[in-house]
C-alpha cells in the first residue's frame, strides 16, 4: 500500500493527515493495519478493566477502564484512516487502481468477516452454555418491546438503501446513488442512537447492568460487540459518503461501495440471529 505523495501524481491536492504510508521503502508493507488492530484490541482491554473498576470492591480506579477504551478508540480510528486512505483513496486519485487489485480487496474484506464470524461465535457459543439448563426471567427488563422492533426494522432498511445505491452506481445514476447512500449513512445513525437509549433505559430505569448476572454480561457484551461493529460501519459508509460528494466512484470503480456494502450487510444479519436468540429466545425457560 506505498505510496507517492499527491504533487508526484498530477497534485490532486489530498493533503490530509497520513499522507505518507509508512515504513518506506518496504514494497507492500504498511504499520496502518497493526495500528488499527492495536486500537481495536484496546476495545476488550478496556472492557475487562472497566468490569475489574465496579462492584463493591473494586481492583482499580472506576475511570481506567473508560480511559483506555476511549484512548483506545483515537488509536484505532487513526490507524483505520491511514490504512482505507493509502489501500483506497490515494490510488483511486492517482488512477492505480486495477480490477485485480479490486479483485484482493474484496477478497481481503472476505476473509475478514471469516474472522468477524469466528468472533461474533465465540460469543453466541459463551451464551448457548449460559443459557443451557435452568434459566430464570426475574429481573430480566421488557426485552421485546417497540424499540428493538423500530431499531431491527431501521437496520434492515438500511441493507436495502445500501444495495440499491449501488445497483444505482453501476446505472452511472449518481444523484440516487448519492442520496440513498446518504439515506443509509442515517439510518444507522439513527439505529446506533436507538441502542444507546435502550441501554439508558435498561440501566437507569430497569436497572439492568452488565454486571447483574450471567445474562447481564452476555447481553451488554454481544449487543456492545454488535454496536462498535456498527459504529465503525457508519464510519465507512461516512467515508464513502464523503468521498462520492468528491465525485469518486464510478460503475467501473466501486471497490470501496462494494466491500463496506458487503460488511453492512453482515452487520444486519448478526443483528437479526442477536434479536431471534438473545431478545426473543431469552424470554423462554427450558
Amino acid at each position: 500500500m506505498a505510496t507517492e505523495e499527491s504533487d508526484d501524481h498530477g497534485g490532486h491536492g489530498h493533503h490530509l493527515p497520513a499522507v505518507e504510508d509508512w515504513p518506506r521503502g518496504f514494497g507492500e508493507a504498511s504499520w496502518w493495519p497493526f495500528v488499527t488492530a492495536i486500537g481495536g484490541a484496546g476495545f476488550y482491554i478496556g472492557a475487562a478493566l472497566f468490569l475489574l473498576g465496579t462492584g463493591d470492591e473494586p481492583l482499580i480506579g472506576s475511570l481506567v477502564g473508560p480511559s483506555v477504551f476511549v484512548a483506545s478508540t483515537v488509536v484505532f480510528l487513526v490507524g483505520l484512516y491511514g490504512w482505507l486512505y493509502h489501500a483506497f483513496i490515494v490510488n483511486f486519485w492517482e488512477g492505480d487502481a486495477s480490477e485485480h487489485g479490486s479483485s484482493r480487496l474484496r477478497m481481503a474484506m472476505i476473509l475478514f468477516l471469516g474472522t468477524e464470524v469466528a468472533t461474533f461465535g465465540a460469543g453466541f457459543i459463551y451464551y448457548f452454555f449460559v443459557r443451557a439448563g435452568a434459566w430464570s426471567t426475574e429481573g430480566f427488563p421488557h426485552l421485546v418491546g417497540s424499540l428493538v422492533l423500530i431499531n431491527t426494522a431501521l437496520l434492515v432498511a438500511s441493507s436495502f438503501t445500501l444495495h440499491y445505491a449501488h445497483v444505482a452506481l453501476l446505472n452511472d445514476d449518481r444523484k440516487r446513488f448519492i442520496g440513498l447512500l446518504g439515506t443509509t449513512l442515517l439510518l444507522g445513525i439513527v439505529f446506533i442512537g436507538g441502542q444507546i437509549y435502550e441501554y439508558y433505559e435498561f440501566i437507569v430505569h430497569e436497572n439492568f447492568t452488565i454486571t447483574q448476572g450471567v445474562f447481564g454480561s452476555a447481553f451488554y457484551g454481544l449487543t456492545g460487540l454488535h454496536g462498535l461493529h456498527v459504529t465503525l460501519g457508519a464510519v465507512l459508509i461516512g467515508i464513502v459518503f464523503i468521498r462520492a460528494l468528491f465525485g469518486q466512484y464510478s460503475s467501473e470503480r466501486h471497490t470501496s461501495v462494494s466491500t463496506v456494502s458487503m460488511y453492512w450487510h453482515f452487520v444486519d444479519v448478526v443483528w437479526i440471529f442477536l434479536v431471534v436468540v438473545l431478545y426473543v429466545g431469552a424470554v423462554f425457560t427450558i
